[in-house]
């Protein structure tokens, strides 16, 4: 019985063909951005939502803000800045809800134009010494 014949090998070269060429794989399909901070106080929103006990929740910038339909989604949000700039505290994500929108909320950002504008609770759990960053962000299915 023969299982090995000059087949074989351009059989192999053929299926590896049909494998997808990437520089790095992705385990989950997010979008990038950049997030900034804001202090207390924190005051009503243009969600009318009450803030989680957690002090986990961020504003929305233009980008997501979608005319108000991101009020109440939850993201999940991962510092992507140069580790070598010690600003991203690695392997940390957060899971904060849309309670405002950036551009409007009293509170002024720590940076203009960001995706998405963490409380400083949820900004602290990702990242340090900065104003803003640069992120990796994911929607949460409700």
């Amino acid at each position: 019985m023969k299982f090995f014949s000059i087949r074989t090998p351009l059989l192999l070269l053929s299926l590896l063909a049909f494998l997808p060429l990437t520089d790095q794989p992705r385990l989950s399909p997010a979008d990038v951005g950049t997030a900034a901070y804001y202090c207390p106080p924190y005051t009503q929103t243009a969600c009318s939502a009450q803030f989680p006990s957690s002090n986990l929740f961020a504003a929305a910038g233009e980008g997501i803000w979608d005319n108000g339909a991101s009020c109440g989604k939850q993201y999940l949000v991962r510092c992507t800045s140069p580790i070598v700039s010690g600003i991203c505290i690695r392997d940390r994500t957060v899971k904060v809800r849309i309670v405002d929108c950036a551009p409007s909320s009293s509170s002024r950002p720590s940076s203009n134009d960001a995706t998405m504008v963490l409380s400083t609770t949820a900004f602290d759990v990702i990242a340090k010494f900065a104003t803003a960053v640069d992120v990796e962000y994911q929607l949460l299915k409700n």
